[in-house]
């Protein structure tokens, strides 16, 4: 009901070692047929990306996550190339 948060149009992605999720701010919760989710300015890109390397490379999910990445701050001008990939173990 607050008139500030009426348009409130956040996300953020939630998963664990089985399941990738992103969850909008009207609620909405999505689960990707193939685990990869990406938000931001540049994320259609970098999703792109990542499913293009997934399918054709060996790569580690680090290193498609940072050329992924790279990928979309050279195209896209809201997104720099200062990177910090964090990994957790399962």
């Amino acid at each position: 009901s607050d008139r500030a948060l009426r348009r409130l149009e956040a996300q953020i992605i939630a998963c664990d070692a089985d399941v990738s999720l992103l969850v909008s701010g009207g609620g909405d919760v999505l689960s990707p047929d193939d685990g990869v989710v990406a938000i931001g300015s540049g994320s259609s890109i970098a999703l792109g990306v990542s499913r293009t390397l997934l399918k054709h490379t060996e790569l580690s999910a680090e290193e498609v996550v940072r050329e992924a990445l790279l990928t979309a701050a050279d195209i896209c001008i809201y997104t720099n190339d200062h990177i910090t990939v964090e990994s957790l173990s399962w």
